[in-house]
């Protein structure tokens, strides 16, 4: 049996950035990662970076099979990277392998050579997560039925595309398409597209989607799905009746979870919660001394760079002064990227609303920013909402080009607790999105 100082089982953002550190302070690092096309974990290879990529060559007008090809080249790159930056690293292995429990604290690792059985004084589990397929009559028997992974892969575009689900994964993938020249309608039980988001924000963007060519089939629910010679064959019962669609392909775009299922964490002591994800503590340790979870398998927010800040919390709580932890991230934005893309960062009005926090609505068209004029995509509104005495940045929702670059500078002046007026006089360059920041919070006189 072998023995390691650190097993990291998953080659993600927090375990291949984690590994890096342990080798730094002179430590034995065995990384496990299953799949030899997921080196440096989902975003760079089947999510963020090459979704990305193919919505900003969408945009460009450049063809489905160029556009593929450049995202190919770019994930094979990145991945080749990733794993360099790591394999090559003094005191680390990286093995193929998959990796499952036998009990607290002993690893079977299985691969075409056969099987071994590890140990380690810390064990680090950073799987990621994994689509949801929903029990639908016949979908998962379907052929033509994708996850947004398979469909990133796929080598033809769809001319003719039905979306399940109006999250960002469907939403992004929507647009992409559309953007491709497909015609594409998304089904979903509820009875908007961006709850979360404002209100009036997340109506103008299902406006400008629908402008876009987009069908919506909302308040609806997918009861049934067969393939066709040609593609698939769709029952949908929508609030006028069922309703019968033909499409090219399916795409299953309804959530994620934990991926957990070749861990056989039942063969061990560690808890999880009712999503399948690994339960920890506010520094990452599970309920299992030196046994911790990282990232989307711990039923953190999912998002790379959230996954990094539990890196983050997991450094200083090993090397640091102990004082990061979930409790104090720093304040962090998301982003949907649509046509254009919408980003937010603290709460909305209806959140300010409901637990009585006194607030001010500072808002603006996009298509007063100069530079959306230039771009040549003037949709959007930026909202803002302020504390009426102290003129804190309680929450920012921007619809706009370029959205997801200024909605950071929001953060970091929300993070360190900076007036609306701090951004309302701050000089910015011209022409950018971000000058809007001046006007918008002029308002606050």
């Amino acid at each position: 049996m072998k023995h390691f100082n650190n097993i990291i089982i998953g080659f993600g953002k927090a375990g291949k950035t984690l590994a890096g550190t342990l080798a730094k302070h002179g430590e034995e690092v065995l990384i496990i990662e299953k799949d030899p096309n997921m080196y440096g974990g989902t975003c760079i290879n089947v999510a963020c970076l090459p979704t990305k990529n193919m919505i900003i060559n969408a945009h460009r007008g450049i063809k489905y099979e160029a556009a593929l090809k450049k995202k190919n080249d770019l994930t094979e790159k990145l991945r080749n990277k990733n794993y360099h930056k790591v394999a090559d690293l003094t005191g680390v292995t990286v093995l193929t392998a998959t990796a499952e429990f036998l009990d607290n604290h002993t690893l079977q690792v299985s691969d075409n050579s056969g099987q071994e059985i590890l140990q380690a004084d810390r064990i680090f589990i950073n799987t990621g997560a994994t689509p949801v397929w929903p029990n639908i009559d016949g979908l998962l028997n379907s052929k033509n039925a994708y996850s947004s992974t398979d469909l990133l892969a796929k080598d033809k575009q769809l001319k003719e595309l039905v979306i399940l689900g109006s999250g960002p994964i469907g939403l992004e993938f929507a647009s992409m398409y559309t953007q491709f020249g497909s015609h594409v309608t998304i089904i979903d039980n509820s009875s908007k597209i961006l709850e979360k988001f404002e209100p009036e924000i997340a109506q103008q963007a299902k406006n400008d989607l629908e402008e876009d060519g987009i069908s919506f089939l909302l308040e609806s629910n997918l009861i049934a799905v067969s393939d066709t010679l040609n593609g698939v064959a769709l029952t949908v019962n929508t609030p006028s009746g069922f309703k019968k669609l033909q499409a090219d392909g399916l795409l299953v775009a309804t959530g994620r979870k934990a991926k957990v299922a070749d861990l056989h964490l039942e063969r061990t002591s560690i808890k999880t919660g009712s999503h399948g994800e690994i339960l920890v503590n506010d520094t990452l340790e599970t309920n299992v001394k030196n046994i911790y979870a990282l990232g989307d398998v711990a039923g953190s927010s999912q998002f790379t760079y959230i996954s990094l800040d539990d890196w983050r919390i997991m450094a200083n709580q090993l090397y640091g002064d102990k004082t990061r932890s979930r409790l104090n991230r720093p304040v962090f934005a998301s982003t949907v990227f649509l046509n254009p893309a919408i980003s937010s960062v603290g709460q909305t009005e209806a959140q300010l609303k409901g637990a009585g926090i006194p607030y001010k609505v500072l808002q603006m068209t996009t298509s007063s920013v100069p530079k959306s004029q230039v771009i040549g995509n003037p949709r959007g509104i930026y909202k803002a909402l302020v504390d009426p005495h102290t003129h804190q940045i309680l929450g920012t929702t921007i619809y706009a080009e370029e959205s997801f670059e200024t909605i950071n500078i929001i953060s970091v002046a929300m993070q360190n607790h900076l007036s609306a007026e701090s951004l309302r006089d701050q000089i910015y360059t011209h022409p950018t999105m971000t000058e809007a920041l001046n006007d918008l919070f002029a308002q606050i006189e």
